[in-house]
């Protein structure tokens, strides 16, 4: 079983963290986006993945290649955002076999045996409240009828949600070329969703899947939410620390160091991290970084960053100081 994971996206809206580090590299839980998504499709018997990749493309190939060294894996390069149908195109191949496509920076909890066995094609779906910012859904008896980009007028609140199994790849190839063919683009970026409504127009059968954990890390504040529902769902054996009180759900690996400190609920820290004297909770700390006598509450510092005073809430990225005396 083949997939693709788009995964070229600069992740504008995570800045600064983005300027130094891959959006899809971001720790939550203790381990990359990138990682979580890996893992479940090794779980499910994917046993080929093709990465879309662009901004810092070596550090995402470095980390697979490290970590998923059993996986057949290429990666192929996005050079122009030309949007997501345009990532898609660049990792389908001349086949026509079945394909999963699945977000870079969308963590979800679905089982997707029973997707990947079946004989036609589905997206993962879910219902929000404002489907404007999505690409909407209508069905009859089951079966898309209607698919639709960022509609100004939603004729549904049902929603694709970054998870795609595609019987016939060879037909969404064709589809997108014809979109392309054709300049059909949303915001001047090229769809799926149009070229999966093409393949409707083509006659292809296209169901829906639900997907009831699906967590989107492309904000600070959704990656702070999908690290407090990961960090619930971990069995994480706590190291032990230095006069310090430890608040779960939390995950701090074996190298941390903690010294008179209260960390948790819900916080995260990396390798080789030093706390002391602090009290951090609801945040993402990265390795190598060191925080004194702070309180840290909904912050995200990145890697080899150094913080020391009293304050409440942080967003800083790599090789930051801050010092408050």
């Amino acid at each position: 079983m083949k997939a693709i994971i788009p995964a070229a996206g600069i992740g504008s809206r995570m800045k600064p963290h983005t300027l130094t580090q891959p959006k899809v590299l971001l720790n939550v839980a203790g381990k990359p986006i990138i990682g979580h998504i890996m893992d479940r499709l090794v779980a499910v018997g994917v046993d080929e993945v093709v990465l879309i990749v662009g901004h810092l493309k070596e550090r995402v190939e470095a980390y697979l290649q490290t970590n998923y060294s059993t996986m057949k894996m290429s990666f192929v390069e996005q050079k122009e955002r030309k949007g997501l149908a345009h990532a898609v195109y660049l990792g389908l191949g001349d086949d026509d076999q079945p394909v999963l496509i699945i977000l870079g920076d969308t963590i979800f909890e679905v089982d997707l045996l029973p997707v990947i066995s079946g004989k036609v094609s589905s997206l993962g779906a879910a219902t929000v409240d404002d489907p404007r910012r999505f690409g909407t859904i209508e069905l009859v008896n089951g079966r898309v009828t209607r698919l639709v980009e960022k509609p100004k007028e939603p004729k549904s609140n049902l929603v694709i949600v970054g998870i795609y199994y595609i019987v016939h790849s060879g037909l969404l190839k064709q589809c997108i070329e014809e979109i392309i063919t054709d300049n059909i683009t949303v915001k001047n970026e090229y769809q799926i969703t149009d070229a999966l409504q093409r393949m409707l127009d083509h006659g292809e059968p296209i169901t829906t899947f639900p997907v009831t954990g699906w967590y989107d890390c492309g904000k600070p504040e959704t990656l702070l939410a999908t690290n407090q529902y990961l960090l619930n769902q971990l069995n994480h054996s706590i190291p032990d620390t230095v006069n310090s009180v430890i608040i779960p759900p939390v995950y701090i690996p074996k190298s941390a160091v903690v010294e008179g400190s209260i960390i948790g609920p819900f916080t995260t820290l990396g390798e080789d991290t030093v706390i002391q004297n602090s009290i951090i909770r609801n945040s993402i700390i990265g390795d190598r970084t060191k925080v004194l006598c702070a309180t840290l509450d909904r912050s995200i510092l990145g890697t080899r960053a150094i913080v020391e005073g009293q304050f409440k809430e942080l967003n800083i990225s790599d090789s930051s100081e801050i010092r408050f005396h």
